[in-house]
């Protein structure tokens, strides 16, 4: 199956409504998911992410029927696993392939009794079984490795062997629990390259939880951001990284923003005066209006002694977004009537920048 063209990636596979989830406790209910409501199309790669205790896991887990709503309903191409009896929860399961964070393979068995397993308690011949592991194996790269065992493995040769152990059953969902928490980031890298690499030739959704928000950066169309077993926001990648709309969101970003050099924060002043000859900016882009990028000719509008001075733009989903700090002459702001944020409209629309503000102001050298 090649990837699902664009109309069907618009249409939902899962759908979750009101979704809420308690768990019995001795202080009384724990209330793990609140209201949660969204829907995953079929064919994209779909993130959630929250800081520790979110509701992540227990949200992943639904999916599969592995936990149950307390409250709502969760929808997979439209069947609700909590109408269907203990056959139809097999065969729903064996459409949904799941990797985990500490790969979960059993340590006495080689790669190819691992990956073969599910088939093997399915039933299958092994001649079937012994062709679908080949294809595995090719898959994730691994045709090698087939008669090592997971102690001869390093961690991403681990993960890829989960990633084809899940595959086993050519589902139509890939979960994937923190599937790289326990990966340093070069092998963190090629097992993303890898899940996105999947998606694409064989088509099939793809929905991961994760706390890093440069997981979902590398590989994700859309993200929910889940706070305190609430949704705070969702939205495509490039929209929630160029204008994340919730603290959670913001505070999950903060680690991928270019902040203040520390060296020029300590020398910013609030307003000019003498021997603060320069006035320093804060130009954002959120990526909506730069789809071929950030113009070096409109930021001539600042004038021709303009010094870039740190920050960086990012290319995502097709969209430039990011933030750079420049430093001017004092005088091109003092040229306006106050350094307000209207009267500095007319510089805004110049650049190009969906944001403009004026920093501080600091000295020649």
């Amino acid at each position: 199956m090649t990837r699902l063209p664009p109309q069907v990636q618009l249409e939902p596979h899962i759908v979750f409504e009101d979704v809420g989830k308690s768990f019995g406790g001795e202080a009384g209910d724990v209330h793990a998911l609140s209201a949660v409501s969204f829907d995953v199309r079929w064919g994209e790669v779909f993130g959630i992410i929250g800081r520790s205790g979110a509701g992540k896991s227990t949200l992943l887990r639904t999916i599969n029927a592995l936990e149950w709503p307390t409250r709502g309903s969760v929808r997979i191409h439209g069947v609700n696993p909590a109408q269907l009896d203990e056959n139809g929860l097999v065969a729903l399961r064996r459409k949904i392939g799941m990797i985990f964070q500490h790969f979960n393979l059993l340590s006495a068995k080689t790669v190819r009794e691992n990956i073969g397993l599910p088939l093997l308690v399915a039933g299958a011949r092994p001649a079937q079984i012994h062709q679908r592991v080949l294809q595995l194996l090719d898959l994730v790269g691994l045709v090698d490795k087939a008669d090592a065992y997971p102690a001869q493995l390093s961690g991403g040769q681990k993960q890829r062997v989960g990633i084809a152990r899940a595959l086993v059953h050519s589902p139509e969902v890939l979960l994937c629990d923190e599937a790289t928490s326990a990966l340093d980031p070069e092998t963190t890298q090629s097992i993303l390259a890898l899940l996105r690499d999947i998606n694409r030739q064989l088509g099939l959704t793809i929905v991961l939880i994760t706390h890093d928000m440069a997981v979902i950066r590398a590989i994700c169309d859309r993200v929910m951001v889940l706070d305190q077993g609430s949704v705070q926001e969702v939205g495509d990648v490039w929209k929630v990284f160029g204008a994340p709309g919730s603290h959670a969101s913001r505070a999950l970003l903060s680690p991928l923003r270019q902040d203040i050099p520390q060296d020029l924060a300590q020398r910013l002043q609030p307003a000019p005066s003498a021997g603060m000859s320069r006035a320093v900016l804060s130009l954002r882009y959120e990526g909506a209006h730069q789809r071929q990028g950030v113009s070096l000719q409109a930021l001539s509008a600042l004038g021709s002694d303009v010094t870039l001075l740190h920050g960086g733009i990012d290319r995502l989903s097709g969209h430039s977004l990011g933030q750079v700090l420049v430093s001017v002459p004092a005088a091109t702001l003092l040229s306006s009537s106050s350094s307000s944020s209207s009267s500095l409209e007319p510089l805004r629309v110049a650049t190009g920048a969906d944001h403009l503000e004026v920093l501080g102001y600091v000295g020649s050298h």
